[in-house]
């Protein structure tokens, strides 16, 4: 993602996850691309309706989910976390992105969803 090296290359580490946030979310705009940011997420389960679940920092073209994270290391949980989204949305991929790492390469996870079509 050329917008997320670039950001990570102009600025580096250290900057809250927000603003990094705020900056992939114009970044992708102006490539023209539909982004939405802090989307809420209602989720049903055993007919239980959850409003606000979760939210996800950035969709991109309502298929790309990206998790943004400023921390120093990933942890295997973030990977799930954003596994988690896929499934309850019914998505296939989606890119962890840890701003906190020394190299962008570094903090760049993709995630795939095994169960694509196959929930609901």
């Amino acid at each position: 993602m050329n917008s997320g090296y670039r950001i990570h290359t102009d600025l580096g580490p250290g900057l809250l996850e927000n603003a990094y946030e705020a900056l992939m979310e114009e970044a992708l705009k102006q490539e023209g691309l539909n982004v939405r940011r802090q989307v809420p997420i209602t989720m049903n389960y055993n007919g239980v309706l959850v409003e606000n679940a979760f939210k996800i920092d950035l969709l991109v073209e309502d298929q790309l989910v990206l998790e943004l994270k400023s921390i120093e290391r990933l942890a295997p949980v973030h990977g799930k976390q954003v596994l988690t989204y896929l499934r309850l949305m019914n998505l296939q991929l989606g890119l962890l992105m840890n701003f906190g790492q020394a190299t962008f390469k570094d903090g760049l996870r993709r995630v795939a969803n095994d169960y694509y079509g196959r929930i609901g």
